[in-house]
């Protein structure tokens, strides 16, 4: 394993990722998607700079709401995926599974075994690191109900730390 490694967490595309995210994708190692992918599309923007890549399946993710010859794609979406990083692992999941009532502490103790928790679902961007594993949505990285404009996590680990920051970039009006 790397001894660091810059990932890009997203979530919430509904089959459009931005291209302002998309482009931070280009310079990562590693790229998360939280569920509501919407289109293979979305993931294929996220390999484009040769990131690994890894997505959830979210409540949107049904057949019913991806074309026909993406579908493949579709189902090798899982619930949870688990992510070993430097120093640590990463757990993803929509979270659609986890009322909003007390969201954090349940997914809390559903993984206790991570150092940090991603999920998606509400489109609102949260960064709780108030304890161990960290809770984190990086928001809506599409069009739909971005709460202020897409946005993204970028998150560096390494051997030593690990650190995440904020990336909401301006709403763009779409004809």
């Amino acid at each position: 394993m790397r001894s660091s490694a810059r990932v890009l967490l997203v979530a919430d595309t509904h089959g459009i990722l931005d291209e302002r995210i998309a482009a931070l994708a280009r310079e990562c190692d590693v790229a998360v998607h939280a569920g509501d992918v919407g289109a293979a599309a979305v993931l294929d923007a996220l390999r484009q700079g040769g990131a690994q890549v890894f997505a959830v399946r979210g409540n949107n993710d049904v057949p019913a709401k991806w074309l026909r010859d993406e579908r493949s794609a579709l189902s090798t979406l899982e619930d949870v995926v688990r992510i070993e990083l430097p120093s640590g692992v990463l757990i993803a999941t929509h979270g659609d599974q986890f009322s909003p009532s007390k969201r954090h502490a349940r997914l809390r103790a559903a993984f206790p075994e991570a150092r940090a928790i991603l999920y998606g679902h509400s489109h609102k961007l949260v960064i709780d690191d108030s304890e161990l594993p960290w809770v984190l949505n990086p928001g809506a990285a599409g069009r739909a109900r971005t709460f202020g404009g897409p946005s993204c996590l970028l998150l560096e680990a390494s051997a030593d730390a690990w650190r995440v920051e904020a990336h909401r970039f301006e709403r763009i009006s779409v004809r």
